[in-house]
């Protein structure tokens, strides 16, 4: 039986649960891209899909609204595949296994997916209803948003007509999103060969974990560590107190778009220094509970004896330590125009030590493109002086506040008198593919909207039902309106 069964509204929650069946994190969505596509022949709907696993579906307006102007309900099929440390769980495989207690739904073991499977769920179930007025739907199902929405770059908006877009891509019921940071990410380089491993020497492995992490956009200014900036900040530490360490490993986070959670690094040692190491980093330990206190209560920094056989130099480590813990983390500057959002930030995403040195990649989000700009340049600075190199990727748009947008008054005036309570107008750092969108069709108003979602990109990461519920009635009614 499904896990989902009897919850309102049925047809999405049907739909979201199917989706969740089948894996579809980043990179890996070509099969929830054909079983929306068999939804589309199911319905008997027109439909394309591209290279990239980017799906358009149409479906001609209802009675009435034959020759309204078409509305584009997008939604982006990838999800951030996160996992507690001893799920065994092949998330590139296997679909979610789903619990809910009635009022939440969320996955054992795994991040849900919410964002942005709920979206997909909402617009199938929009497209399957034959009883709902609309106007024409042109339904936009993109692929890779959550690794630089690569799947809206590559989309060929050429056959979309609508000029209204509603993006279900947010996450507080009642705030609706009509603006967004750009960002960009920078893939880094420190080159680097290990050396064998020294008689005399003993060597340790280190960990960082127990953080809460979350979404680099929308959780950035919690005050949560990132333990791979944390790690670097240990280690050079560290370094302080026993010069001859050399770095044998260093490996944290998965998403350059994810606040990482979990860093585990090696070291060697000088042999007679073995205690000093387990004192340092018993007392560190201490330091980092009392910084974090109410913020990040379950981190947790250990050590251990290990086995290794070779690490970079002294030198070498040296120059990597430094720079690990020069790399600026977090919010950098807060906007003027809307009180408490963030207006520029960072996040060290993932770094690997690897054969050939150390690659770490940082997502740089802004809606003031000079300054997201300023962060490149900054890292180039840092980089490069430490003898490594930065490469750009994956650079996307802002998407400015229209305050004349015609979609707008319509939602608010929608939400008014569904909910008896005034919607609120909002910006957020994190990346929307609104702006791309508005960059590919010229004089299209866009808004976003979501239901209540929590801890998302994280395997805490919770959906409300009445929420949702409440906002599916909600874009319903968007859709009457639209004539």
């Amino acid at each position: 039986m499904a896990v989902l069964s009897g919850m309102k509204p049925e047809p999405v929650f049907q739909y979201f649960e199917k989706l969740c069946a089948v894996p579809h994190g980043s990179g890996n969505t070509k099969q929830v891209s054909d079983l929306c596509a068999g939804f589309a022949r199911e319905l008997g709907l027109k439909y394309r899909q591209d290279a990239s696993n980017n799906l358009i579906i149409w479906k001609d307006g209802s009675a009435g609204y034959e020759h309204a102007e078409p509305v584009i309900l997008q939604g982006h099929l990838d999800m951030v595949c996160a996992k507690t440390e001893d799920c065994t769980k092949d998330m590139a495989k296997e679909g979610l296994d789903l619990e809910t207690d009635g009022n939440e739904v969320w996955a054992k073991n795994t991040s849900l997916g919410a964002d942005n499977g709920i979206a997909v769920a909402m617009i199938l179930a929009v497209l399957a209803d034959p009883a709902l007025p609309h106007p024409p739907i042109e339904a936009v199902l993109t692929t890779d948003e959550e690794i630089g929405m690569c799947g809206a770059f590559d989309l060929d908006c050429s056959d979309l007509k609508g000029k209204k877009l509603i993006n279900i891509d947010s996450e507080e019921e009642g705030i609706f999103t009509v603006s967004c940071a750009g960002g960009v990410r920078t893939d880094c380089f420190l080159p680097g060969r290990k050396q064998p491993f020294q008689n005399g020497e003993a060597a340790y492995t280190i960990e960082l974990g127990g953080l809460q992490g979350g979404h680099s956009g929308a959780d950035i200014d919690k005050g949560r560590g990132s333990a791979n900036q944390l790690m670097g900040r240990v280690l050079y530490s560290l370094m302080e107190q026993i010069p001859e360490l050399r770095l044998a490993d260093i490996q944290g986070g998965v998403f350059d778009n994810v606040i990482a959670s979990h860093n585990k690094a090696a070291v060697v040692i000088p042999q007679e220094k073995t205690a000093s190491l387990e004192v340092f980093i018993g007392e560190f330990d201490g330091i980092l509970k009392n910084e974090y206190a109410g913020c990040d209560d379950g981190i947790v920094l250990s050590c251990h004896p290990a086995e290794l056989t070779a690490a970079l130099d002294a030198k070498t480590t040296s120059a990597v330590l430094h720079l690990l813990l020069a790399l600026p983390q977090g919010v950098q500057a807060m906007n003027v125009d809307f009180p408490g959002l963030v207006q520029t930030s960072l996040n060290l995403g993932i770094i690997r030590l690897e054969e050939d040195g150390l690659h770490f990649t940082l997502s740089i989000r802004s809606c003031i493109a000079s300054q997201k700009q300023m962060l490149v340049q900054r890292l180039k600075a840092l980089v490069e002086y430490a003898g490594g190199t930065v490469q750009e990727r994956n650079a996307y748009p802002g998407w400015q506040y229209a305050k004349d947008s015609l979609l707008k008054d319509i939602v608010l005036a929608a939400y008014r008198d569904i909910c008896g309570k005034e919607g609120i107008i909002s910006a957020t750092h994190g990346g929307l593919e609104c702006g791309l969108f508005i960059e590919k069709i010229p004089g299209l108003d866009a808004i976003s909207l979501g239901p209540e979602m929590h801890d998302v990109h994280s395997v805490r990461e919770r959906l409300n039902i009445p929420s949702t519920a409440r906002v599916y009635e909600l874009l319903c009614e968007i859709l009457k309106r639209s004539k």
